[in-house]
């Protein structure tokens, strides 16, 4: 049984605001309980307010600045050692702020609320390997 995923490994899921590698699923490792991923969001860029209806969500930001928004809360700054913790079925939101990527580690207990990013009408994959190209714009 497979214990370990490795970022080659793994496909790359992209939207217009980033992308995200998801390194610990039900789907990869059967039984597990929670979902674990790298969330990129480029700069200027950020994702709609959501729910997950089902699952906790725990939000750690690896690198970069910006602002979140998590129910009734309004909006507040995160940073590079910040964590954020959203309560399944609270609307919440990331906003790149800063210059350079905004790198989350993405916690879901109980796991599987990835799998309502595949609808949105911006999502592709990428096989393993390959890197996401992002167009400048002018």
């Amino acid at each position: 049984m497979s214990t370990h995923s490795t970022q080659q490994d793994l496909p790359t899921e992209t939207f217009t605001w980033g992308s995200i590698k998801w390194g610990v699923t039900a789907d990869r490792f059967p039984g597990a309980p929670i979902t674990v991923g790298e969330v990129v969001i480029n700069p200027t860029k950020g994702h709609d307010v959501h729910t997950h209806p089902e699952s906790d969500e725990v939000l750690h930001v690896i690198e970069g600045e910006g602002v979140q928004t998590v129910g009734d809360s309004g909006e507040f700054r995160v940073s590079a050692g910040d964590s954020i913790y959203i309560p399944r079925g609270t609307e919440h939101s990331t906003f790149n702020t800063g210059w350079r990527q905004l790198r989350l580690l993405a916690v879901y207990s109980p796991g599987g609320a990835e799998e309502a990013l595949r609808e949105a009408p911006d999502y592709q994959v990428l096989s393993p390997g390959a890197a996401p190209v992002w167009e400048r714009a002018d």
